[in-house]
């Protein structure tokens, strides 16, 4: 099976989100989401792997496979368990260079951003930040 490109996978995550009347469904949708999250194994879960700027915890681990990056995570918060869910979702089993150049439009498209606390909401921008500054380490990497 092809991998999907970015644009593609986001425009899914879209259309799976405006098939939900509000957001009480859309929350519960986010933490399915974050339930089906690759777990990232217990020696990832050390402070290098935190993201800075999250409220909650988020540990995210990145290695790169056959020159795509694979992510795994996990979050003591259901919530952001599931927001970054739909971002590993996005941005997993890609190269890093198609990571770096990503648009993260499809946030706004779902109105994630509009529905969540000013804390979670800068943390949603510090995990798109962290995920591309994965794909820019492994990038350079690669160019080496």
């Amino acid at each position: 099976m092809e991998q999907q490109d970015i644009a593609s996978i986001q425009e899914d995550i879209v259309g799976e989100f405006s098939m939900f009347d509000d957001w009480m469904q859309r929350y519960e949708y986010m933490i399915e989401l974050g339930k089906s999250l690759p777990k990232i194994e217990d020696q990832y879960k050390t402070d290098d792997h935190l993201i800075k700027g999250c409220q909650s915890k988020v540990w995210v681990h990145a290695e790169l496979q056959d020159g795509k990056l694979v992510f795994t995570a996990d979050s003591d918060a259901i919530i952001t368990k599931g927001i970054i869910g739909i971002l590993i979702r996005a941005f997993s089993h890609q190269k890093p260079a198609d990571i770096i150049a990503a648009k993260t439009d499809f946030i706004d498209e779902i109105g994630l951003k509009e529905h969540l606390s000013p804390t979670r909401a800068n943390g949603l921008v510090s995990m798109i930040k962290q995920l591309k500054l994965y794909a820019v380490a492994y990038e350079t990497q690669l160019e080496s």
